[in-house]
């Protein structure tokens, strides 16, 4: 179930642990950098837990030690763009867009929350005149994927 986001922290040389997190009823994950070590808290959601995952392995990949709340902030919003760059597959969202832009639809046909489509929208895509392209670049022809809407 959550075995190639098990094998991607693992190629960024982190170990993966579902546990009981009794010290705050907020916190649904954290990574521990000096251990490497990503843990995210049992009896969530599928749903929960794959995005805590991805976003817990953005932590991992960028190494993060979140200390203060400016640089804490920032890593959040890093994690997040991580997660739903490593979740959401480019074309498969194109496509399914053009079914349904419904931002809540999306997050269920891919099994991730709703934060995480909103992270995608924000991070990775650009919208210009009724066109929607992802990871676009200066100059014509220079993204990887252009949706135009039906």
């Amino acid at each position: 179930m959550y075995r190639d986001l098990i094998h991607h922290a693992a190629t960024l040389g982190a170990e993966v642990h579902f546990a009981h997190i009794d010290d705050d009823p907020e916190l649904l994950g954290y990574f521990l950098p000096m251990h490497k070590r990503i843990v995210v808290r049992l009896g969530m959601t599928y749903v929960q837990s794959r995005w805590v995952l991805g976003h817990e392995c953005g932590h991992a990949y960028y190494n993060h030690k979140c200390k203060g709340m400016h640089v804490r902030d920032a890593a959040e919003r890093q994690a997040n763009a991580y997660a739903a760059r490593l979740l959401i597959d480019p074309d498969e969202y194109a496509r399914l867009e053009r079914i349904n832009p419904d931002q809540h639809w999306l997050a269920e046909e891919f099994s991730v929350s709703v934060e995480g489509i909103f992270a995608y929208e924000e991070h990775w895509l650009t919208r210009l005149r009724g066109v929607t392209y992802s990871h676009a670049r200066q100059g014509a022809g220079q993204w990887a994927h252009r949706g135009v809407p039906a």
